[in-house]
């Protein structure tokens, strides 16, 4: 079986003491399903910034990797409030997520940021979870036209300095992200479709994913499976025993 990605942004949902329950949790999990034991799934998990540390504990054991929700652009210097890609690294941190629409309409991200984001996750060996999504629904064909133009604007730079390494592209259409429901199958499917043919063979980034968010939970990975290289689950993974339906899905 392919190997799939599959984890979760627990955003500023719970606290400290939360975080790390969820975590023990569903590193119980994953230390003993056939899915994450035998390399089919890879899973992950991106916590707030102060409960990074504790949570590297828990889950490298587990075979968990952790990311971050957010990154500076530079590698240091009087940027009050920011954390630098190295400095994630140096705590065990192996992804970062960038440029999710939040970040874009909540705290004015333009893709020139996003893009020195993505260069400095990349130069410091972390993989950028690229979050990329049309804001209105329609159809697929203009959605993949937006996702392609976001993604090549956040790569710019690390194509022009030739920096190249592991890249999650997180298909999140702006109109789903919190939605009662994800997105339909079959637009997941043309979407992240277009994205894996669009990175295939990309000499940068050989082993690029394609994953889908966006009010993912149980019961859609059996619809998308074909198409995806994982989930970027949401809040129905809040309660461990989702995100273990979620690896019973892979098995069956």
């Amino acid at each position: 079986m392919a190997r799939l990605l599959i984890g979760s942004s627990l955003k500023m949902y719970f606290g400290h003491r939360q975080t790390l329950d969820w975590v023990r949790a569903v590193a119980a999990i994953c230390t003993e399903h056939p899915a994450t034991v035998s390399g089919a799934v890879e899973f992950f998990v991106i916590p707030t910034f102060p409960s990074i540390p504790a949570v590297v504990e828990i889950a490298r054991p587990a075979g968990i990797a952790v990311g971050a929700q957010d990154l500076h652009w530079a590698d240091s210097g009087p940027f009050t409030g920011e954390v630098s890609a190295a400095e994630l690294a140096e705590l065990g941190c192996t992804l970062a997520e960038v440029g999710h629409a939040e970040r874009r309409s909540l705290f004015g991200e333009t893709d020139e940021m996003v893009a020195g984001k993505t260069h400095a996750a990349l130069r410091h060996g972390l993989a950028p979870v690229e979050c990329v999504g049309e804001p209105d629904q329609g159809p697929a064909e203009l959605a993949v036209q937006v996702c392609l133009d976001q993604l090549e604007r956040a790569l710019a730079p690390a194509r022009a300095a030739g920096t190249g390494g592991r890249l999650i592209v997180a298909y999140e259409p702006v109109w789903a992200i919190g939605a009662p429901t994800p997105a339909p199958p079959e637009h997941v499917r043309a979407v992240c479709g277009a994205l894996r043919e669009h990175l295939r063979a990309d000499p940068l980034f050989p082993d690029a994913a394609v994953i889908y968010g966006g009010s993912a939970g149980p019961g859609l990975l059996p619809t998308i499976v074909d198409a995806v290289d994982g989930m970027f689950l949401g809040r129905f993974a809040h309660d461990p025993q989702a995100v273990r339906a979620v690896l019973d899905e892979v098995e069956r």
